[in-house]
């Protein structure tokens, strides 16, 4: 018997590897075209800035983009996210498979967008989240907004109780902190010992690999 009725999933560095072959590449792309002066920017400050501040922080507030550098970034960055699927963490199609079978919910919250993370899951799942909600969403209701957890508990009918939040960073842990939803740390991930240590504490649990996650949801 599964332990959860629905599992709320981060789609980047936690169902996927895919910042490190995808956002962050394409991010450095759009950086050579406008900020060309900068220094390069290094991947372990970019999973930082991306845990304390948000994508949207990054451009706007570090980078303070325009609205024509704006479109640039998201033209580059679907750009590469339409060319490239990533692959996802070792175990992880077995967990969502069973999970799936024993009548379990998926529910993805993103800061990827929908079209390209169905896509991967039927690429490598064979199937589609039962929810999905992305970049797309805006700033108003994409995480950590509450809407996404609102909207979910209201069309699968379910409680707090019955759902537990998986992300490698901050921003799903503080979506579903006001509903008191279980939240575990994806620790297979980054790897990043100062995220880690600024998340454990408030997390209901830190899973050190996807083996770990299938347990907890499984048995």
């Amino acid at each position: 018997m599964i332990r959860y009725r629905c599992l709320l999933l981060d789609h980047d560095d936690t169902v996927f590897d895919s910042t490190r072959h995808i956002h962050y590449p394409a991010f450095l792309e759009t950086l050579s075209q406008l900020r060309p002066q900068d220094p390069p920017l290094p991947y372990s400050t970019f999973l930082h800035w991306c845990h304390a501040l948000g994508f949207q922080k990054i451009i706007d507030e570090v980078y303070h983009f325009d609205k024509d550098e704006h479109s640039t970034e998201y033209a580059i960055w679907k750009q590469y996210t339409q060319k490239h699927i990533p692959e996802p963490f070792d175990g992880m199609k077995a967990l969502l498979t069973r999970y799936r079978q024993e009548g379990g919910k998926i529910v993805v919250v993103s800061h990827s967008e929908s079209t390209e993370i169905k896509r991967d899951y039927l690429t490598h799942f064979g199937f589609e989240p039962d929810l999905v909600f992305g970049w797309e969403l805006g700033i108003d209701q994409r995480k950590p907004n509450p809407y996404p957890v609102e909207a979910t508990l209201l069309t699968l009918k379910l409680l707090p109780k019955d759902c537990l939040m998986v992300d490698d960073m901050r921003m799903g842990l503080d979506m579903v902190k006001p509903f008191g939803i279980d939240f575990a740390l994806a620790g297979w991930s980054h790897g990043e010992p100062e995220i880690v240590n600024d998340m454990k504490n408030a997390s209901t649990y830190v899973l050190e690999s996807v083996e770990a996650l299938s347990k907890l949801v499984l048995g």
